[in-house]
């Protein structure tokens, strides 16, 4: 008497179950792509506590401190001393410079969750060196029109700004490599691998005696051999002129140790 009513409750539970089933299945763990990953390293930051003097080892305020690629800019105080928090940890430019004074240009880096203590001395121009005052909005079309006269007369290869956003490349470097009398070499001799601008006639490596090429940024000369990375996006780039050799080189750029070459990178609003 009992046996059809099994059966029956029997029928509904299986109905129930399978009812029930598509809404679990609907149901999951979150995946890590479907939320914030807070698993992950922080980045990390370290501190830049510097000091900049003149020959006489005199402290000088009002000198001007900045990273290229950022917008870091801070000027020294009374005692010449300067202080920069909160810079992610890695390899870069900086740019020291004072009125009267030659720039300095060095590559530092900047170590995780500790302090770089630097030192610079800024030489003093003489009297028949100081830089003619010019009005800041117009000196970046001063440089181009400069650099436009120089590619009319075809003594060197060039790339404007045209071709540089043509080419939509994210480093400079990718830019440097398009120029045929550049040879761009990479280095891995410290943990970070460093890309050299050499000579086509000399080739392989700058420590093993290759010739590597002077690098201006804005007319500014960068130490020798210059890791290319360091230089501005190159969306920031107006123009890069490159020279194989001091004969065609424009007389201002000209000097010791040029022989194997000068690139100049200009920018859009001037370092």
């Amino acid at each position: 008497m009992n046996r059809p009513l099994t059966s029956l409750r029997l029928l509904l539970a299986l109905a129930s179950v399978s009812i029930a089933a598509p809404l679990v299945a609907q149901s999951r763990p979150m995946l890590p792509r479907d939320r914030a990953d807070t698993t992950g390293p922080s980045r990390v930051f370290g501190t830049i506590d510097g000091f900049v003097s003149d020959t006489s080892l005199m402290p000088l305020q009002a000198a001007f401190v900045s990273i290229v690629g950022t917008s870091v800019r801070i000027g020294t105080g009374p005692n010449g001393r300067f202080r920069i928090a909160k810079v992610p940890a890695g390899q870069y430019l900086v740019i020291v410079r004072r009125v009267g004074y030659h720039p300095f240009t060095t590559t530092i880096d900047v170590p995780p969750a500790d302090t770089l203590r630097l030192a610079y001395t800024l030489d003093k121009l003489a009297a028949n060196e100081l830089n003619p005052v010019v009005v800041t909005e117009r000196a970046p079309v001063l440089r181009i029109a400069e650099f436009e006269a120089r590619k009319r007369l075809g003594m060197g290869k060039f790339m404007d700004q045209a071709e540089i956003e043509q080419k939509n490349a994210v480093f400079a470097t990718e830019l440097i490599r398009k120029f045929l009398s550049v040879t761009v070499s990479p280095t891995h001799s410290s943990a970070i691998t460093e890309y050299y601008a050499l000579s086509t006639r000399e080739g392989g490596n700058p420590q093993m005696g290759a010739c590597p090429m002077q690098v201006y940024l804005d007319q500014i000369p960068l130490p020798t051999p210059f890791n290319l990375d360091l230089l501005p996006s190159p969306k920031q780039i107006a123009g890069i002129e490159v020279y194989s050799g001091s004969a065609t080189l424009p007389p201002q750029f000209n000097g010791y140790n040029r022989g194997c070459g000068v690139i100049l990178v200009w920018t859009r609003a001037g370092t």
